[in-house]
């Protein structure tokens, strides 16, 4: 017997990530990510601006972010990785990429993989007047961001392989290059982080680590090589 334990909504939708949580997925300081789904006022030299959302979350009465709001930032982290391209310029190339394929949240669709790419990267390089070599270095950032990402047969988003060796500097050929060895997925484990084969929570295998039990001991509970419980525990790290 199947149980339904999100009430027939799509768990991709579900309001369930904090903004800190969220922030950890998707590999971006809080600050930045609260900004992108609150907005935020910034001074001018004549009074202040208004930095509008980004993001939009799927409640407007809940302060909670979906997976597919994991996704989207998980994508524009790539964008303010490269070159340090505004977010307020990036805004007219997103809503023109929306209105193109007709979805609101087309950064977490395989049609942006496949087609949206390089429309979007133009829209941002007309924008804020981007050379081509600087354009051909934001869209190397967010086709290594996009191989993190598992879509399904309808070209949904449904899997994450988030950054565990994070850093300002990192390099589109070294993202590529990191492990995949920890999975979010918003039907396991209620969407935390897990180890890919297995399911297992990393929180939970961090939690015995700081519990005194020995790498050794926990991959052998589980039955895992030891590089993947060391990674799980980096990656907890992160979130300290």
């Amino acid at each position: 017997m199947n149980i339904d334990l999100y009430g027939g909504q799509d768990p991709r939708e579900v309001p369930a990530y904090t903004v800190p949580d969220a922030a950890h997925l998707a590999g971006v300081p809080e600050p930045t990510l609260r900004s992108w789904v609150s907005g935020r006022s910034y001074p001018k030299q004549q009074g202040s601006g208004y930095f509008a959302p980004l993001l939009e979350r799927p409640d407007v009465s809940s302060p909670l972010l979906s997976f597919v709001n994991v996704i989207e930032a998980h994508v524009l982290a790539a964008i303010r990785r490269s070159h340090g391209v505004p977010m307020r310029n990036v805004r007219p190339a997103l809503d023109y990429v929306r209105e193109r394929f007709n979805s609101a949240h087309p950064l977490a669709e395989r049609i942006f993989e496949t087609d949206g790419v390089d429309l979007f990267v133009r829209q941002v390089g007309e924008i804020v007047n981007a050379s081509k070599g600087g354009q051909i270095a934001i869209r190397d950032f967010i086709e290594a961001h996009l191989t993190r990402i598992e879509h399904n047969s309808q070209g949904q988003a449904i899997k994450l392989f988030p950054f565990v060796r994070r850093r300002d500097d990192i390099m589109p050929e070294e993202i590529k290059e990191e492990p995949r060895l920890i999975m979010v997925d918003p039907r396991i484990s209620f969407g935390k982080a897990v180890l890919h084969s297995s399911g297992i929570p990393t929180a939970a295998i961090a939690d015995r680590f700081q519990a005194g039990e020995s790498i050794i001991s926990i991959a052998g509970d589980y039955d895992r090589k030891h590089e993947e419980i060391e990674e799980a525990l980096r990656y907890e790290r992160l979130a300290s």
